[in-house]
């Protein structure tokens, strides 16, 4: 980890239809008509080939951060670590994640929580899932949004980043003064949009904003008797 002199560097992180679909209904004759549900030649069932049974879980897009009912894949075979290894990496290829949040995914998509542990400890021994290395870029995006520490906090656990690891890399953060210059940053934004308008509006919409982003409140005070006089 690296945070020195009011910024945090790092760099970048390496982290079919079933046959017969749509277009293919078949004319009814009248017998058919109120005969119940229709049957294949074989009497095998309405059920297309292909085709995986959902069960429900707990959770959400991102359980158990969000608390939003999914729909989970039950898959042939749960425990097949070759798969959910290749499940991880391609999740991994589509965006940074961090190991909590690479979890939840992955037993979302149906895998065992045994296997899923299994595939996370070994991927982080590869190197290719780095939670320190994904708080750090939590943290420089926050940075870019001009974020405060209580703001970047909560965006690290809705990312599904470790408590201790969160609280760590905010108050580094904090020390090399980031979300200082943030705020700072905020305040001189907030003064040239509202150039010209009653010194309490202006105020008000710097408060707001600062609120919002997640600054303290000693901070905001500091900015606002500087620029808002």
């Amino acid at each position: 980890m690296g945070i020195a002199g009011g910024s945090i560097d790092g760099g970048s992180i390496d982290c079919g239809l079933a046959d017969g679909g749509f277009g293919q209904r078949k004319e009814r004759s009248e017998s058919d008509c109120g005969s119940g549900p229709r049957r294949d030649a074989q009497g095998s069932g309405t059920k297309r080939r292909g085709m995986k049974r959902r069960v429900p879980v707990r959770g959400g897009f991102g359980a158990p951060h969000s608390g939003v009912a999914v729909v989970r894949a039950e898959l042939e075979d749960p425990g097949d670590a070759d798969a959910c290894r290749e499940a991880a990496l391609s999740l991994l290829d589509a965006a940074p994640r961090s190991s909590g949040a690479l979890t939840d995914r992955l037993v979302e998509k149906g895998y065992d929580s045994a296997t899923v542990n299994q595939v996370i400890v070994r991927l982080k021994e590869l190197g290719l899932l780095d939670d320190d290395a994904y708080a750090q870029f939590v943290i420089r995006s926050c940075a870019s949004r001009m974020m405060g520490a209580r703001g970047a906090a909560q965006e690290l656990s809705r990312k599904g980043v470790d408590r201790a690891l969160a609280a760590r890399v905010v108050a580094e953060a904090s020390e090399a003064g980031v979300f200082e210059e943030c705020a700072w940053e905020l305040g001189r934004q907030v003064a040239r949009r509202t150039e010209g308008l009653d010194r309490d509006v202006r105020l008000r919409r710097f408060w707001s904003a600062g609120g919002r982003k997640g600054h303290a409140p000693d901070v905001l005070s500091a900015i606002a008797h500087e620029l808002f006089q």
